[in-house]
């Protein structure tokens, strides 16, 4: 496989095309596993535009096509998805159970990058790099990566539970139309 399926730029942004997707075609059953992916996207996209902006931007040197797709993968989906999780949303969707499986992704994505770059001696991002920096800064930083995303979680959870009472203050039509269950 090629080093694109190791970033987890890509990984959220699939994950966003996909929920997208599934939402926009309105599936019968609202799964536990459509649920899951959806917060995944939301939560999955914020996390790459903040990790980029914050600890790859910097020191990042774009030229050719990644002038056009650098933009659209770490600013402008991550930036369309949150505004069309604000006010689309689903609602209520978030629970604790949802949160505990939602971490299955991003942490099979950290399991393969560290599995690959440990037989490849490749890794997706200079943070990412055992050989280099040791296990454990690596360790440490995906750590704080991963505890930073449950605080974006329940940054969402609040936000989502305040649009939950906004939008049962409605009318059951616009409440329903907003996907308050």
């Amino acid at each position: 496989l090629s080093d694109t399926a190791s970033y987890f730029t890509i990984w959220s942004n699939v994950v966003v095309a996909v929920t997208m997707t599934v939402l926009a075609r309105r599936p019968l059953r609202w799964t536990a596993l459509v649920r899951t992916l959806r917060l995944d996207s939301v939560l999955m996209i914020t996390i790459t535009a903040i990790v980029y902006a914050v600890l790859l931007a910097p020191s990042a040197v774009v030229v050719g096509w990644s002038r056009l797709t650098d933009p659209i993968l770490h600013q402008v989906t991550p930036a369309v998805t949150v505004l069309v999780w604000l006010v689309f949303g689903p609602r209520g969707w978030i629970t604790w159970r949802t949160v505990l499986a939602a971490m299955i992704i991003p942490l099979t994505w950290i399991a393969w990058i560290l599995l690959r770059g440990s037989v490849i001696g490749a890794y997706p991002y200079d943070f990412t790099n055992v050989e280099e920096l040791g296990v454990g800064p690596v360790a440490s930083t995906l750590a704080g990566i991963l505890v930073f995303g449950l605080v974006v979680t329940a940054v969402y959870w609040g936000i989502d539970a305040a649009l939950r009472r906004v939008l049962s203050n409605r009318t059951p039509a616009a409440a329903e139309t907003a996907g308050v269950s």
